[in-house]
């Protein structure tokens, strides 16, 4: 898989950007918004594969059709906003 994501640490900003979204500006909110180090390549995380990353994330990445976002997934970080990219 690959994917892109923002990560912040509330439900409510979390929201807030998901309606903010889309494939065009997202690595572009990623940079402004996101808590984790991807965000200095717009959120991009690059290829991964089963068991590289925590369970809910991964689980939300599949079930994230290639090139759409996920609504918010909450992990033991944060809350994240996947862009599935691969």
């Amino acid at each position: 898989m690959k994917a892109s994501h923002i990560l912040v640490d509330t439900l409510e900003q979390a929201t807030a950007l998901h309606e903010q979204l889309n494939a065009l500006n997202f690595g572009t909110l990623a940079q402004q918004y996101s808590k984790c180090p991807s965000k200095q390549r717009g959120g991009d995380l690059g290829d991964f594969g089963p068991g590289q990353m925590v369970k809910p994330f991964e689980d939300a990445t599949q079930a994230t059709p290639v090139g759409s976002i996920s609504r918010p997934v909450q992990t033991q970080f944060g809350y994240h906003l996947i862009h599935r990219t691969g």
